[in-house]
């Protein structure tokens, strides 16, 4: 009887154990806009406009002439943190926009050449559910970048 018990409780408790791990994407989603309107709810000028994405973006300075398109190679300047103002990464980069991560794919388009916009990135649109270099897994993110020029 005791070897039956061990056979039926056994693959439960390994089950329970592991479905703790199990990531959440719903949750994540609700918790990354909660900290995204807190984190802009603490700057009453901050007027950000969130998109179909879940990305918010505040245009600084709209620039002038096209706006880059998703094909499009973009020259720009750029700074991100973390929501606790950690700073992660800065620096100039000339890339197609197809090969960076989604929130700027769907927030670059939106300022032309001169511009400068600020992207608050949620973790989905980011990086996701991995850690990568100095960030943390599940982290919403904010850029400040400025669109250098794009071809």
């Amino acid at each position: 009887m005791k070897k039956f018990l061990l056979f039926v409780f056994a693959p439960l408790v390994i089950f329970a154990s592991c479905s703790k791990d199990k990531f959440d994407a719903a949750k994540q989603a609700a918790s990354d806009d909660a900290a995204i309107k807190a984190y802009i709810g603490t700057d009453t000028a901050y007027h950000a406009t969130s998109d179909n994405s879940g990305v918010y973006y505040k245009i600084v300075t709209q620039g002038t002439g096209a706006r880059p398109a998703a094909t499009s190679t973009v020259k720009v300047t750029y700074t991100g943190k973390l929501l606790n103002g950690t700073t992660f990464d800065s620096g100039t980069i000339n890339q197609s926009l197809q090969g960076l991560i989604p929130g700027w794919q769907s927030g670059l388009p939106y300022v032309k050449t001169g511009g400068r916009i600020i992207l608050v990135i949620p973790s989905r649109e980011g990086y996701g559910n991995t850690a990568a270099g100095s960030i943390p897994k599940n982290s919403v993110l904010v850029f400040t970048i400025d669109l250098l020029s794009f071809s």
